[in-house]
């Protein structure tokens, strides 16, 4: 099939889990991305109006009568080599934008530009070939593999349809991955139920490593791992990078841990990007105050030293920050994050302003009108 004759993301697509057989659900037209996040030269990846709804159904016929807009204009971009840690708690749609990407869910609207292609715009054989330069590691180190295959199996499964290699060459190959994450060759003949979760973790590195790719989304991938084995795992990121120079999506709910690998963060609220900038930027001088309410939830080492905490509700119930219960969301436009938001200066202006993201700091956005822009120089 062209290119030409290929549903477009903005279009409504039958069968699709946008669009269901027999329904009908309104086209979707991607916003223009700020101009003040334009991509530099170098960027591998570049996204721009990504959107993903799914439709809510009711009724006996289980007609759609709405839709849940997981991810709503996320733009965002990434150059070779680099880190971007996307942050945000459960539900914030961090998952649904990595999947999205990578056209393992179809996206509603936008685009994703690698190496100067769109990939929402590929066709199967294209989007074949893309598997070879982008792979993605999954939170469930256990679930992601196949316990009836050996982790020798699983890996020459992928070199041999990817026609990389066979028979002597393709388990040359199985032993080197597993020796490049930190594991022994013979661990090739054994099954997954046999290794640790930290383990597991390391074969599935292992697996998206096998067809050499340039980008990899992390899902979260320490996040069902001990602490000691979270360290480790992060290290071993951190190193095959720096030897391979592969660039990540590193998805994440913990702003300690995308601190200590992202070179860049952004933070997502309800579906879309908040706050993005340098990593020590965002950790040290947040602009946003849903980033100040993670960043308050870290725990502290320290026993005796207490860090700052979310500010209350005026009724002295839930904490105003991550640690608060999901509430609906606004109607009636406005900023998505005013009913937790604890900004000393909000106003009735943030019930009517969505705000987008803008300069608030050389290299540093965040979408709060309440703190000072900084203007674009000429």
């Amino acid at each position: 099939m062209s290119d030409a004759a290929r549903p477009r993301p903005s279009e409504p697509r039958a069968g699709s889990a946008g669009a269901p057989p027999g329904d009908v659900v309104p086209p979707v037209d991607p916003a223009p991305p700020d101009a003040l996040l334009d991509a530099p030269d170098d960027a591998l990846l570049v996204v721009r109006g990504l959107k993903k709804y799914f439709p809510i159904r009711k009724g006996i016929l289980g007609r759609v009568a709405d839709q849940f807009r997981a991810v709503d204009d996320v733009s965002f971009w990434l150059r070779r080599g680099e880190t971007l840690g996307l942050v945000g708690e459960s539900g914030s749609g961090k998952t649904t934008t990595g999947r999205a990407i990578l056209r393992l869910i179809e996206p509603t609207a936008g685009e994703a530009i690698f190496d100067g292609q769109d990939i929402f715009r590929m066709a199967d054989d294209e989007l074949r070939r893309l598997r070879r330069r982008a792979q993605i590691v999954f939170q469930d180190p256990f679930g992601s593999l196949n316990p009836r295959m050996t982790v020798g199996d699983a890996l020459r499964e992928v070199l041999q349809v990817h026609r990389i290699a066979r028979g002597a060459a393709a388990d040359r190959r199985v032993h080197e991955l597993l020796e490049q994450v930190g594991l022994s060759p013979d661990h090739a003949r054994r099954y997954p139920h046999e290794f640790s979760g930290g383990q597991r973790q390391r074969i599935g590195i292992a697996r998206a490593l096998s067809v050499e790719p340039e980008f990899i989304v992390c899902d979260e991938p320490v996040s069902a791992l001990d602490v000691s084995v979270q360290a480790q795992v992060l290290n071993l990121l951190a190193d095959l990078q720096d030897r391979l120079g592969i660039a990540y999506l590193f998805i994440a709910h913990d702003l300690s841990v995308v601190e200590h690998i992202s070179d860049r963060i952004a933070v997502m609220y309800r579906g879309r990007i908040v706050e993005v900038g340098e990593s020590e930027d965002v950790i040290h001088r947040p602009r946003h105050p849903y980033t100040r309410a993670l960043l308050s939830a870290v725990p502290v080492p320290e026993p005796r030293r207490t860090g700052s905490r979310p500010a209350r509700e005026p009724d002295g119930g839930r904490a105003v920050g991550a640690a608060a219960a999901p509430t609906p969301e606004p109607s009636h436009g406005g900023c998505p994050y005013r009913f937790r938001c604890d900004h000393p200066r909000k106003d009735a202006e943030c019930s009517r302003v969505v705000p987008p993201l803008a300069r608030k700091a050389p290299g540093h956005f965040a979408a709060c009108v309440k703190e000072p822009d900084v203007p674009v120089s000429p």
